[in-house]
């Protein structure tokens, strides 16, 4: 992964709320050679694992996991909150900081024996993909691994979803 990339993502101070400095990841999504870079890194990392489907977390995993399933040949399924999916879905709660929320997935998402991605463009806590992967695991696929383009490493999510199990292309 080039500078470029990480040099794209800015910080956004107290958004959306005081005392949180947000990662943007736009800038990167409107520059047409760093898009392709994160693209072509995910691909290049997946190509030849046997990945079945990419699990996009709404919203911004959506656009990552599209692209990247394309590239590998994969299906793309969407992880959404809920009341968003058309169709029969099965929930999953985690737990916030405050309270809990809980997200979705089609019944008919992920055959078993999937062998599954799990898409992000970021990794903080680790608490949304933690839930996204009981969703897959619930309907007998296997999470391969956890892939974002950004990690907040100083809130030890890998450490949640297991070490050898998450991989990202930049670190905070």
């Amino acid at each position: 992964m080039t500078d470029l990339v990480k040099s794209l993502v800015r910080d956004v101070p107290d958004f959306p709320k005081k005392g949180i400095v947000f990662k943007d990841i736009t800038p990167v999504l409107s520059n047409s050679k760093a898009f392709r870079e994160v693209v072509d890194a995910l691909a290049a990392r997946y190509r030849g694992r046997g990945i079945a489907k990419i699990v996009a977390i709404e919203s911004r995993g959506f656009l990552f996991g599209a692209p990247l399933a394309y590239a590998l040949g994969a299906g793309l399924t969407i992880v959404r909150k809920p009341g968003k999916l058309p169709y029969q879905s099965v929930r999953e709660e985690y737990a916030l900081e405050y309270g809990k929320d809980s997200l979705e997935m089609h019944v008919d998402a992920i055959a078993k024996g999937d062998r599954v991605l799990v898409v992000d463009d970021l990794l903080a806590t680790g608490g949304t993909a933690e839930a996204v992967g009981r969703l897959v695991t619930r309907q007998g696929g296997e999470v391969v691994e956890f892939a974002f383009v950004v990690e907040l490493a100083f809130l030890n999510g890998r450490k949640r979803l297991g070490e050898g199990r998450v991989f990202s292309l930049i670190q905070y």
